[in-house]
């Protein structure tokens, strides 16, 4: 009898949703493309940093597919982490692999509410407005 545990991931405007599918054959795969393949190496490495926690029985067992819209490179990247997260603790029902997350990096878990603010009129940027100099 196979298993399916869907998680989602949040960071700024991207938005990841992870399927953890077991028994699998240990395949990742972002955006239908293999974990593998994806540039830049930190993306990569940012996305395996749940799996680093687990098992190589458990790790070889499951497989791990991961949708991400949205946002830019580092912010899809830290959504599919904490999607890929999210899915493993639903999973596993572990409560040291909740510990061992929150001690390692509380992000893994925790979304982080944070926005680019909206420019404004008046102003190059958010906050920068134009100067003027009386003179």
């Amino acid at each position: 009898m196979s298993q399916v545990v869907i998680a989602t991931g949040e960071r700024k405007t991207a938005i990841a949703r992870a399927y953890l599918k077991y028994p699998g054959k240990g395949r990742i795969m972002v955006n239908k493309r293999p974990l593998e393949l994806l540039q830049p190496w930190l993306f990569r490495n940012m996305i395996e940093e749940p799996l680093l926690f687990l098992t190589n029985e458990l790790r070889s067992s499951i497989d791990i597919f991961v949708n991400v819209r949205g946002g830019g490179v580092m912010g899809q990247a830290q959504a599919a982490r904490t999607a890929i997260a999210n899915a493993l603790l639903k999973f596993t029902k572990s409560e040291e692999l909740r510990k061992a997350y929150m001690e390692y990096n509380p992000a893994l878990l925790k979304g982080d509410p944070r926005q680019v603010e909206p420019k404004k009129p008046r102003g190059k940027k958010a906050r920068a407005k134009r100067q003027k100099s009386y003179r």
